[in-house]
């Protein structure tokens, strides 16, 4: 198939977004299909620019900036985006191109409009990949009312419904937001799992060895520290293990809450906590390989489903999680149900301690917990699988 994929994320950014984007794309290239990567690109100073990479097409479209600012500029910055990635893909050498299918991934909820642009160009289908139901987790979360800017966020999100033949959703339970009175779209709605490619071998610039943690088993938290993961409850639980010298907390990350966090930790004296800066997501596995268990945060608030990046990328390297989520959360049976690793739905220190500290013991009398995780990762997160999915969804 001819497929044209759009986003506004891809490396060389380092998101979660990004690498999941790459992974997808790669595959779809893997199992011979024709695929385009359209992505919102603010930083170049022409319109557009196509490269090409591993038989992956990437059409670099310029838009306005919308990482790392305000609230009320993101939010123009976003509306404007769809508008200024089609006015230059207008201009491109692509602009005649027939597609057989539109893949589209969100965050961001404001690409319908180009969306709907080629898909009725091409009159083929169009599948969004949606993994946070905003604006609803922005409520949730204490971010937002249900006043006049839930009402315009959510009439964007409706619109990005409709403009969809299939609807790629993160877990069973998110189905009750695409259910009325909640939602009408007439679009198809399944269950596409988070995906991951294998590992490679590359080096990590990150030597643990040489770091205060250095012979600690170590619990690793790699990857947004914002106000939605909620990464303060594994401070709490290293200030609750801080007399535990055989332990260690490592964060490697970025968010508007890393600067904070640091300083949380350097105004308690956590010795036992070591923060490292976004590293390149190709290094990830190496700094897995230093660590023995996994950490996942969501701030309670939260009544959505999510399986966040890092648990898959935690499986695929055979690393068992420690996971504070909130209440209901599909991750919890997930994790309890396979075995790789302790669930709390509970944000209390001294309750997630206890529950760390049978993880450290299980890890001690079960050999096989890591091959539970790397089995895990194989049969339910491969970018095979969800490529092979969204395919037969727009064939069919």
């Amino acid at each position: 198939m001819r497929i044209a994929l759009i986003a506004d994320s891809f490396p060389p950014l380092r998101s979660s977004a990004a690498v999941q984007l790459r992974d997808l794309s790669e595959e779809f290239a893997r199992q011979g299909h024709a695929i385009t990567v359209m992505v919102a690109s603010p930083g170049q100073a022409e319109g557009w620019r196509l490269e090409t990479w591993r038989g992956v097409e990437i059409l670099r479209l310029k838009a306005p900036r919308n990482k790392d600012i305000g609230y009320v500029r993101r939010t123009l910055a976003e509306l404007l985006m769809p508008f200024s990635m089609l006015r230059n893909y207008r201009c491109s050498t692509l602009a005649d191109e027939k597609w057989d299918g539109v893949v589209w991934y969100s965050p961001t909820i404001f690409l319908g409009p180009m969306v709907k642009a080629l898909k009725t160009e091409s009159r083929c289908p169009a599948y969004l990949i949606i993994r946070d139901i905003f604006p609803e987790w922005a409520v949730d979360m204490g971010l937002m009312g249900t006043g006049l800017p839930y009402r315009f966020f959510k009439k964007i999100a409706n619109y990005q419904y409709a403009v969809a033949d299939v609807i790629g959703i993160q877990t069973p339970g998110n189905h009750v937001y695409f259910e009325p009175p909640n939602n009408r779209t007439a679009a198809r709605i399944e269950v596409l799992q988070n995906w991951l490619a294998p590992e490679v071998d590359f080096p990590c610039s990150i030597a643990l060895s040489s770091t205060a943690l250095a012979g600690k088993l170590v619990f690793v938290y790699a990857g947004n520290m914002g106000v939605a993961q909620g990464v303060d409850t594994m401070l709490d639980l290293a200030a609750r293990l801080r007399d535990r010298s055989d332990l260690g907390f490592l964060f490697v990350g970025r968010g508007s809450e890393a600067a904070r966090l640091r300083e949380r930790a350097h105004q308690e004296k956590l010795d036992n906590v070591v923060f490292f800066d976004e590293i390149e997501p190709d290094e990830i596995p190496g700094l897995y390989r230093q660590c023995h268990v996994g950490l996942v945060a969501l701030d309670p608030r939260h009544k959505t489903h999510n399986i966040p990046g890092k648990f898959l990328s935690y499986m695929r390297s055979g690393l068992p999680v420690l996971a504070c989520v909130n209440e209901g959360n599909d991750l919890v049976e997930l994790i309890n149900d396979r075995g790789v690793g302790k669930a709390c739905t509970v944000h209390d220190g001294a309750v997630l301690a206890a529950v760390a500290g049978d993880l450290v013991e299980a890890l001690r009398n079960d050999p096989q917990i890591s091959a539970r995780c790397r089995q895990l990762a194989e049969e339910r997160f491969s970018a095979s699988a969800a490529v092979k999915q969204i395919v037969a969804s727009l064939e069919g």
